[in-house]
């Protein structure tokens, strides 16, 4: 079969569209011919050396997907047909994934591949970060930082529906009027005082601040309001700086680090997430912008958009 593989770290440069052996199912696992793989950060993460890899040279990166069961083995619960999506297993950027059954999630017949492939890794991110990290309230002042990116726009619209007023961050001033049209009442740029912003459009600060930056999580913590939250959850600006517990002491505040992966650890809780978020789409609550589409083949120029930020949409692999 063909996958996407490096076994260098380094730009784009390093990838390439080669010949593997096909994967060896174990017990419990199915085989998935791919229909569409989701590109994430992560893996970017990944071909640069700075994420954890499963595997031997050559990688293959990927953790979130979709398409048909081709051979089950008799795996109780699954049949050779069956439509399934998955957001956490490797090596999902190839024509064939071997899934386990525990992370298999069966797709409605209203729920196209490309849809789950574009959704479930990211929703199910903002889904744990408003439900779990944070149990966002109505009427809350919530700050997303990156608002135009996959988590952004999707936890944009989760806390919207919630009842939350959003304040969505972004360092494009291309993307601010976006921002705005999925749900958020004020949009501040990053070049700009954006924490005195908050602070004025607030009052007395935010109630939670969502941080996927890194490197802004000092000014974070400094907009939130006394006794407010702050959850830190990604790092595409840069590691974050040392924080002194004082800082969180002295106003009562509480820092926490959020993994989508400490929340994913049955098929139960992994079906709930997903059917949660179906059921918004279906609802009109959430709505996905037009992912961008690639071939499998096309891996480099696919990294390569995903980096240069130009897109609001999904990234997306087509086997």
């Amino acid at each position: 079969m063909k996958a996407l593989t490096f076994s260098r770290f380094g730009d784009a440069s390093v990838l390439d569209y080669s010949e593997v052996p096909m994967p060896a199912l174990q017990a419990g696992e199915v085989l998935v011919q791919m229909r569409a793989i989701g590109l994430n950060y992560a893996d970017i993460y990944r071909r640069k050396g700075d994420y954890h890899l499963k595997g031997q040279p050559p990688y293959i990166a990927g953790y979130e997907g979709s398409g048909v069961v081709v051979e089950s083995n008799g795996v109780e619960g699954l049949s050779n047909g069956d439509r399934i999506a998955f957001a956490d297993v490797p090596f999902a950027q190839a024509q064939f994934v071997a899934v386990p059954l525990a992370n298999a999630i069966a797709l409605p017949d209203d729920i196209g591949f490309e849809l789950a492939a574009a959704l479930l890794l990211q929703g199910m991110t903002a889904h744990y970060l408003c439900n779990d990290s944070h149990s966002v309230q109505s009427g809350e002042f919530v700050v997303v930082h990156a608002a135009s990116g996959g988590v952004g726009q999707v936890l944009t619209q989760l806390c919207r529906a919630k009842g939350a007023r959003v304040i969505g961050l972004t360092s494009s001033r291309a993307k601010e009027d976006a921002i705005r049209k999925i749900g958020a009442e004020a949009v501040f740029n990053l070049r700009d005082d954006w924490q005195r912003q908050v602070r004025s459009f607030t009052g007395q600060g935010a109630d939670v601040v969502y941080d996927s930056i890194g490197s802004t999580l000092m000014d974070s913590i400094d907009v939130a309001r006394e006794c407010g939250h702050i959850v830190f959850y990604g790092m595409s600006g840069g590691n974050p700086p040392l924080v002194n517990p004082r800082t969180l002491m002295d106003s009562s505040k509480t820092l926490t680090g959020g993994d989508l992966w400490s929340y994913l650890n049955t098929r139960d809780q992994r079906t709930q997430r997903a059917n949660a978020l179906f059921a918004l789409i279906r609802q009109g609550q959430l709505i996905l912008a037009e992912p961008k589409r690639f071939g499998l083949e096309q891996g480099r120029q696919a990294h390569e958009h995903l980096e240069s930020g130009k897109s609001m949409g999904k990234v997306l692999l087509m086997p």
